[in-house]
């Protein structure tokens, strides 16, 4: 048969499925009434997966290809209940409630004290460029940052999450998924990192470099070229000040410019990071849910069961709407437990979008109703 006149036959078939498409769709209308009159969830997983089961069985060969299918179909069918039943009240009155407060970054945040981790720190630097008028508090390590938040002590956080050699901070996002505090605000900070020691130490008199584990990581080429110890610290900054505290000849930092000269250390060599494009990404967070205006980047974290298919359920909405995914993190649920069966995972997502566009916030909404322990972590800023 000829390439034409199999495209006749798609067409013909085609003709056919999209009237009986429109005709399933009207049927998810009427049962989302019933579900309203009934006070029903809107998501059956029994149902769901009766149905999976039953078209997998009917397909034969194409048993894969009829799942995905009718897995879209059946997401499609309850993006349709959710825009009926007004699906995640409580989070869209969260969220209205925040887009009526809205100001540029700047108002949102005035006279608001900022704590980050270690003075000299890339942090600092990173606070100082989203805050440059600000007064910032030092804390010793990322848990402290919250605990500052949750206190009251500080209004807003500086935080690393990703650096473009060493990949994800483990560590923040996992505080990220504890707390869920709300983002207000992103940046990326170019990060050199510099050798440092105290006065009349060189090259060879060094057996030991301390830093935070992601610097050792950026770095590590040079600390192995040099036959040097790496040693693990709470971040580059405090590192610094306890060489300069020691001062021992034997012991280097790898470090900041700007924190070597700040604990009067002496830079033995700049530059010596694996990446000359080396960059760490920031995000600034802040207790209660605030959005800047211009806003273009949102976040979320959610639990989802350990089993085949429903991160893809997940996802496949975003690809719905046309919003593009750029971060996707998972950890295993702090309440987990050991049968591997039953563990659920946190998700972290970061997209593009604005809650200002009614259908993105009615897609936050849905699964805000879907997920278990969903957090709308915020819709900011990225410098």
């Amino acid at each position: 048969m000829l390439l034409s006149e199999i495209r006749k036959q798609i067409d013909a078939i085609d003709s056919q499925l999209l009237p009986l498409f429109v005709e399933r769709m009207r049927c998810a209308e009427q049962v989302a009434r019933n579900k309203m009159e009934q006070n029903l969830p809107i998501f059956n997983e029994q149902r769901e997966n009766q149905i999976l089961d039953k078209v997998g069985s009917n397909a034969g060969d194409f048993d894969t290809e009829a799942k995905m299918l009718y897995t879209v179909m059946m997401s499609l069918s309850r993006m349709r209940q959710h825009k009926m039943m007004h699906s995640g009240t409580a989070a869209r009155e969260k969220i209205e409630s925040a887009l009526q407060n809205s100001a540029p970054l700047d108002g949102l945040t005035k006279g608001k004290t900022v704590a980050c981790v270690g003075s000299g720190s890339y942090a600092n630097e990173a606070a100082v460029t989203l805050f440059p008028d600000r007064e910032i508090h030092f804390q010793s390590s990322h848990n402290e940052v919250f605990h500052a938040l949750e206190q009251g002590s500080s209004d807003i956080g500086i935080l690393p999450v990703e650096n473009s050699s060493a990949g994800s901070v483990a560590e923040v996002y996992d505080l990220i998924m504890q707390y869920r505090f709300s983002i207000i605000a992103a940046t990326t900070v170019q990060v050199r990192h510099c050798l440092a020691a105290p006065r009349g130490a060189t090259l060879k008199t060094l057996h030991t470099v301390t830093s935070h584990p992601q610097a050792l990581s950026q770095c590590s080429e040079f600390i192995r070229e040099n036959g040097y110890q790496p040693i693990q610290y709470a971040n580059t900054a405090l590192a610094a000040k306890k060489i300069a505290e020691i001062n021992d000849c034997t012991c280097g930092v790898v470090c900041s410019e700007l924190a070597a000269e700040q604990y009067g250390l002496q830079i033995l060599q700049k530059n010596i990071q694996n990446n000359m494009h080396n960059r760490t990404r920031f995000v600034a967070i802040k207790k209660e849910l605030s959005i800047p205006k211009e806003a273009d980047k949102i976040s979320l974290c959610f639990s989802l069961d350990h089993k085949t298919g429903s991160l893809y359920s997940v996802l496949g909405r975003f690809a719905m709407h046309g919003l593009n995914l750029t971060k996707i993190e998972s950890r295993p649920a702090r309440a987990a437990v050991s049968d591997l069966d039953d563990f659920q995972y946190d998700f972290y997502l970061d997209f593009s979008g604005s809650v200002s566009d009614e259908k993105t916030l009615d897609l936050i909404c849905e699964l805000s109703s879907e997920l278990n322990n969903f957090s709308f972590l915020g819709n900011y800023v990225e410098k």
